[in-house]
């Protein structure tokens, strides 16, 4: 690590420990010229996810957007709030951990849909009609059969 104060390429590390928000590393160094100290902080990269939406267009994945829209599905519905994020931590984890960089919003949309139908049959009809465009009452009914056939 470069010394911001003489420029010594070669620093040693005198304490290490996790930062406030536990996603970094909080790390004491010694310029080995001038014996000046300083702090570095070390992160985990994370590579971006580009989402390809129904119409062809890409654009980065966002955390927000996939939490608001299970939040508009799971309104007054008796889902916790932690519930809704370990679902959106959930699907962000699989989606950093696949190899693809370019998921199809349609996979995303299957992820939440798998998960609010166990965790509540309301929110995942909302977010079904929602997200699969029900054009009428004939297509919602036949999702609804479905659900009831599962049981």
């Amino acid at each position: 690590m470069k010394c911001p104060f003489c420029g010594y390429l070669d620093s040693k590390v005198v304490d290490s420990r996790p930062a406030e928000d536990g996603a970094s590393i909080r790390r004491r160094r010694e310029c080995l010229e001038c014996h000046k100290r300083f702090t570095t902080f070390e992160v985990m990269e994370s590579l971006p996810v580009v989402v390809i939406k129904k119409d062809g267009s890409r654009q980065s994945f966002d955390r927000s957007k996939l939490l608001n829209g299970i939040i508009r599905a799971c309104e007054k519905r008796p889902v916790s709030f932690e519930n809704m994020e370990k679902m959106v931590d959930e699907i962000e984890q699989i989606l950093q951990n696949e190899m693809n960089r370019e998921v199809p919003s349609a996979q995303i949309g299957e992820m939440v849909m798998d998960r609010l139908k166990d965790m509540d049959e309301v929110a995942y009809v909302r977010f079904a009609s929602v997200y699969r465009q029900f054009k009428d009452i004939s297509t919602f009914m036949s999702e609804l059969n479905k659900l009831l056939q599962e049981k």
